[in-house]
């Protein structure tokens, strides 16, 4: 039902925004306006987006928690949808969503309400209690026709 409400009021308040704003600095200015926010929207959202991209490289090098860069990014992503759409009240959200603390603060009340069951980054394994005297590791089987003796390895040398 809110999102059918969005539809229907988002249209109605930008028709009414570009009847107030183009009555009072007439139609070419308000047209100036649309092109240079969509142009400075663009740039924006690639620069923050590019910010974006290496926050989250950076967590997943360093094996953190993914989950607020990639929040950040894709409000970034929904900004620069704002920001393209011709209108004042969207490129006034666009330009909201791409303000840091703006985010930060989306973000802080989408995880109030946003409940993970299960995070887990890398190939799905089976749990095992942990054992401290336990080395979990992969290996594969090598057969007599695949080793080749060269000669000395020169690891025993010293």
């Amino acid at each position: 039902m809110w999102l059918f409400a969005a539809f229907l009021l988002v249209p109605l308040i930008e028709i009414a925004l570009f009847i107030q704003v183009g009555g009072a600095i007439g139609l070419w200015p308000t047209l100036g306006i649309v092109v240079l926010t969509a142009i400075l929207g663009t740039w924006l959202v690639r620069t923050q987006g590019a910010m974006a991209m290496g926050k989250l490289r950076r967590s997943f090098s360093d094996l953190d928690d993914p989950t607020e860069p990639l929040a950040h990014g894709a409000m970034i992503l929904v900004a620069g949808a704002l920001l393209l759409t011709p209108g004042f009240f969207t490129d006034a959200v666009g330009f909201a969503l791409l303000a840091p603390p703006v985010r930060h603060a989306v973000f802080n009340y989408l995880r109030k309400r946003v409940h993970v069951q299960k995070f887990e980054m890398g190939p799905e394994k089976p749990r095992r209690p942990h054992q401290p005297d336990v080395i979990e590791t992969e290996y594969h089987e090598v057969s007599q026709k695949d080793q080749h003796p060269k000669g000395d390895s020169g690891w025993t040398r010293h």
